[in-house]
């Protein structure tokens, strides 16, 4: 198993939700690609466990090459959760993390600048309230798991 994007500057901006025991869905804006959604088995680690957080990556890069290196990235992503955290190493310094293997087994990492992403409070979440509930319906089926009940939202 390859690890097959680590094009961390390809990506421009999105959103993960966990409010869902057992599942992330969310959106990302890939340079060349446009729109992904995300249905992810899995959840967040304890650090940001059953939140929502957006994110604008700084350093985004509007690159052609992203055309040869994403053709093949598919839409949707579904698979599972590997590491999602703003915290993922007690060495290095807090920044956000984002490692998912795809059914099809590839391996994708992106790691975002400290300060490029927020965790969501309840009411700046409730926008994303909507399109999460429709990518965890859509695509729960065509998973290798099916979610568990919603989080409470006093998270």
């Amino acid at each position: 198993m390859a690890e097959k994007f680590g094009g961390y500057r390809w990506v421009k901006e999105g959103y993960l939700d966990n409010r869902t025991r057992g599942v992330v869905v969310g959106e990302m804006t890939f340079a060349f690609v446009g729109p992904i959604e995300f249905y992810l088995n899995g959840d967040f680690k304890p650090d940001i466990a059953g939140r929502l957080f957006s994110f604008k990556n700084s350093q985004f890069v509007e690159d052609p090459n992203a055309a040869s290196g994403l053709f093949d990235f598919a839409n949707p992503q579904i698979g599972t959760v590997s590491s999602i955290s703003f915290d993922p190493h007690p060495l290095l310094a807090p920044h956000p993390y984002i490692e998912w293997f795809s059914l099809s087994g590839d391996h994708y990492r992106i790691e975002l600048q400290e300060g490029d992403a927020q965790l969501l409070n309840p009411a700046d979440a409730s926008c994303y309230e909507e399109q999460s509930r429709r990518i965890r319906e859509t695509y729960a089926e065509r998973s290798v798991q099916s979610p568990a009940e919603p989080r409470s939202s006093d998270q």
